[in-house]
């Protein structure tokens, strides 16, 4: 156990000066951070790994190096570049957000957690992550990492997600006054590379002497969670539906909601059972002679599974009435096509 905060805060920066991850978004020793890049980052990453939110990072700042930048893009610009990032109302807050700033605030990011915590989008790991990092303020940040190492620290054992008041308490009790962000960031990064999920390397930990967990020999079991519920699953029917020029036919869905204003190719509604063919012919976006392709699409999102089938069919002169956006099938990689209609769209061309 932890005595003495002060003593494990610099033992844990001595490891992280010569351990650090070299990521796109950190600033070098003894740079300044770029709020702006502290924000995209932090954004990208809720829900998201390091590996996959990297090549997104990139793109974003050469394409919007400033806020103002990405506040003045079009939104679809903006949609189709996070697309397949996943979490679609991240990118949705993520403009909005930049309007306020770059618009409402002078293109400055607020400097504390409690003018952080007012933008669209910045929850309350978001702004301590922000306001320690960016501005070098003092704030607890806690993220999966963080409560990995903290629950085997304490060998705290009730189970997430109920523990993690308790868990952001005691993180709080060891949050230093001096340079508060090395130290967030060296905690995300003892928990991504030494205090891992499974066989953590407690031989190379600069807390392993005080880690509980460690000395009961329990460090793999922690942190415990609770049961989840299974997921449910959806079913729904997908048209894949090419007019006479080799356009295939796409739709925006409504802002709110699962994959907000995001594109997608037209689907019958998602329901626990799969439609029968008068739903199938009653919801598709024309009278044509539709096809079922073999084979089932399955994505899983955050709270359901889905499977889709996909039928398709050629639109004959009618094809003008047809609601939605007509998009040669050569240029579908600039939509803002969420995965599971990649998935879509991928399955429709090996088998249409």
């Amino acid at each position: 156990m932890i005595n003495d905060s002060r003593i494990a805060a610099e033992r844990l920066l001595t490891w992280y000066d010569h351990h650090r991850r070299d990521l796109p978004w950190r600033s070098r020793p003894g740079e300044e951070a770029d709020p702006y890049r502290v924000w995209l980052s932090e954004i990208m990453l809720q829900q998201t790994t390091v590996p996959a939110a990297a090549p997104y990072f990139r793109n974003f700042t050469e394409r919007w190096p400033t806020v103002r930048d990405l506040a003045s893009a079009p939104l679809d610009d903006v949609l189709v570049a996070w697309a397949g990032l996943g979490y679609y109302a991240r990118a949705r807050n993520l403009y909005k957000c930049a309007q306020v700033v770059a618009g409402e605030l002078g293109g400055r990011f607020p400097d504390t957690e409690a003018g952080l915590l007012e933008l669209p989008g910045v929850g309350a790991y978001t702004a301590a992550a922000i306001t320690s990092i960016a501005f070098g303020r003092k704030a607890t940040v806690v993220d999966g990492n963080v409560e990995r190492v903290i629950a085997r620290v304490f060998a705290v054992e009730e189970p997430l997600p109920n523990v993690k008041p308790k868990l952001k308490a005691l993180a709080a009790t060891l949050t230093p006054d001096a340079r508060p962000g090395d130290y967030a960031q060296a905690m995300m990064d003892l928990g991504a590379t030494v205090c891992t999920p499974r066989k953590p390397k407690c031989m190379l930990c600069p807390w392993a002497e005080w880690c509980a967990a460690r000395a009961a020999g329990i460090q793999e079991e922690l942190p415990r969670k609770a049961a989840k519920a299974d997921k449910p699953t959806r079913r729904g029917v997908a048209y894949w539906l090419l007019n006479p020029e080799g356009a295939v036919l796409l739709r925006r869905r409504a802002e709110e909601g699962l994959l907000g204003g995001m594109t997608e190719v037209p689907s019958t509604a998602w329901t626990p059972t799969a439609p029968d063919e008068a739903a199938v012919r009653a919801q598709a976006p024309l009278e044509a002679g539709w096809r079922r392709l073999p084979g089932t699409v399955r994505h899983t999102f955050s709270h359901f599974h889905l499977e889709l089938e996909v039928v398709a069919a050629k639109a004959g002169d009618g094809w003008r009435r047809a609601e939605g956006l007509w998009v040669p099938v050569d240029r579908l990689g600039g939509q803002a096509l969420p995965s599971v209609m990649m998935k879509v769209v991928r399955h429709a061309l090996a088998h249409a």
